[in-house]
């Protein structure tokens, strides 16, 4: 983050053995977001995924693990309409919360989509919540999804505050 001179007065009267301060700060608040965001987002969550279908939006809820490096992640059937979409254009939009109190923090996501089905993958991810939809690992029709987060708006308890994430 850029800082102005005003900034850098400030922080040579009150900091003057510390130039590092305000990047010390800005990290620390970015960090802080993201242990907010990875509180909402950890481990398996129902999820809306909007892709693109044609020229319209189209939503459908599906379970997402969240990763600490803010990537999402779900097991799909290869000829879902989803998997089509992601095809034609990868470009996606998530939004997840808790799912305890409609008052709980919740997040919103700009994601690339990126359909894996190599065995590796599919082995890293496999859940046995996913052998009742896909029977096994060795199912052809089975394939992950990836998401990879460009930015999530964070939206606070009782959505006071928004903060937004970026890669």
């Amino acid at each position: 983050m850029e800082r102005s001179a005003a900034d850098n007065c400030i922080l040579e009267f009150f900091y003057p053995y510390n130039n590092n301060y305000w990047d010390h700060l800005q990290e620390r608040i970015s960090m802080s977001l993201k242990e907010n965001i990875l509180d909402v987002v950890g481990g398996p969550h129902v999820a809306a995924i909007a892709t693109i279908d044609g020229k319209l939006p189209a939503v459908r809820f599906m379970v997402l693990n969240g990763f600490p490096d803010m990537t999402f992640v779900g097991g799909t059937i290869k000829s879902s309409n989803k998997v089509a979409q992601l095809k034609k254009n990868p470009n996606a939009a998530i939004s997840t919360w808790s799912g305890k109190e409609f008052s709980d923090p919740y997040v919103v996501i700009r994601a690339k989509g990126e359909i894996h089905d190599d065995l590796a993958t599919k082995k890293k991810y496999w859940n046995p919540m996913f052998e009742q939809y896909f029977k096994s690992i060795d199912n052809p029709d089975f394939v992950v999804l990836v998401f990879t987060a460009s930015e999530i708006v964070y939206h606070g308890k009782n959505m006071m505050t928004e903060e937004v994430w970026k890669r």
